[in-house]
């Protein structure tokens, strides 16, 4: 682990100075147009970088990274937003989204280990990672002041395999995530206790550690790993699950549940958990609320479902689609959404159809999640 780890951060660091140069590029007026979008990618040249576009699909800025990234946090009132590498990750690479400023380095302690995803506070200050304790193989919550990027504290995520962290709209409630399988750096990223599972749905005060609510699925859905969130206007948190267990047998994988309501899975007039192949890569809520799209990469699928019923309202085929967030769309449907794919294509959807042609990126691979810069208003 400490070769695999060192060799993390030897090329992070590296890094930083194509970083920097790319910023410089961009100085003095030469930024173009504002990025409404950021996702991490695999370039054509087989290395890794964070893109900023915008929203006519241009490309604004890249930030270059020395392994492949997950997740983008991203702090509104700022500017800034931190790439997160991908589970076992070693480092997050902090940066101005307008270009101003140096990008930073931020790393774990030694017997931690990123998970991929993280969230800022509302005012800025501080950063929430998921990480893996791995002496105990333990999920906890690591905190870090974004004035030096320096590690100050966590608490527990209360379960095992923490991925996504999302601050709620009260500032002081992160919903968490928890896989429920435990996985050590010498295995990567293969599950270790598939029989043990147990995922759950947190909500944790952030200001005192302390556990609020917790919320498990049936026993029978025990090795259904919640993965991604999402939070609609009316306080609900939505989820997408990772069936480990056989195809065939796989469940519906689209549940909510909030700090006082427990897990309901979603249930749609027709099953969907096998067509979805079991496996949900991202999720994402409508600017207005009132829809959730969930991605099905394996299945080259994005699904849109009724917030208020659960209902499934469509059906978009992208091959290998997962990343989706909010977009500007027809002002008669007051909704939208970008995706991005693994083939590097970036689509715009309504619930009429496609709002603009596709922008494809040439030899691109867009990883997992897309996160919009700024909230549609």
């Amino acid at each position: 682990m400490a070769i695999d780890r060192r060799n993390f951060l030897i090329g992070s660091v590296a890094l930083l100075g194509a970083a920097t140069a790319s910023r410089r590029a961009f100085a003095a007026g030469a930024l173009g147009p504002s990025a409404d979008f950021v996702s991490a990618a695999r370039l054509a040249d087989g290395s890794y970088a964070v893109l900023l576009i915008a929203d006519d699909g241009s490309l604004v800025r890249e930030i270059p990274l020395s392994t492949r990234g997950h997740d983008i946090a991203i702090d509104r009132g700022r500017r800034r937003a931190a790439a997160f590498a991908r589970r076992p990750g070693y480092f997050a690479v902090a940066f101005d989204l307008d270009g101003r400023g140096e990008p930073h380095v931020v790393t774990p302690e030694d017997n931690r280990h990123f998970f991929g995803h993280g969230a800022f506070s509302h005012d800025g200050r501080l950063l929430y990672t998921s990480e893996n304790d791995i002496d105990l193989g333990t999920g906890v919550i690591g905190i870090y002041e974004t004035s030096g990027w320096r590690r100050i504290g966590e608490f527990s995520s209360f379960g095992i395999g923490p991925h996504e962290a999302l601050l709620l709209a009260d500032g002081r409630t992160l919903a968490i995530a928890n896989g429920g399988f435990a996985t050590e750096p010498s295995s990567g990223r293969e599950p270790i206790n598939l029989s043990a599972m147990e995922p759950s749905l947190c909500f944790v005060d952030v200001e005192t550690g302390e556990l609020k609510a917790k919320h498990l699925l049936p026993a029978a859905l025990h090795l259904l790993s919640i993965r991604h969130l999402a939070a609609d206007a009316a306080g609900g948190v939505w989820f997408g699950g990772q069936w480990q267990g056989s195809l065939e047998a796989a469940p519906e994988l689209i549940g909510m549940a909030s700090r006082d309501r427990p897990i309901k899975i979603i249930e749609p007039a027709e099953p969907q958990g096998v067509a979805l192949k079991g496996y949900i890569g991202s999720v994402s809520i409508s600017a207005d609320g009132r829809v959730l799209a969930a991605s099905a990469p394996r299945a080259g699928r994005i699904i849109y479902s009724d917030t208020a019923t659960g209902k499934v309202l469509r059906t978009v085929l992208l091959d290998d689609g997962c990343g989706i967030a909010p977009a500007a769309g027809r002002e008669s449907e007051g909704w939208a959404f970008a995706m991005t794919s693994g083939h590097g294509v970036l689509h715009v959807e309504g619930l009429s159809g496609a709002e603009a042609p596709d922008r494809t990126f040439g030899g691109v691979e867009f990883d997992n999640h897309l996160r919009r810069i700024a909230p549609l208003v």
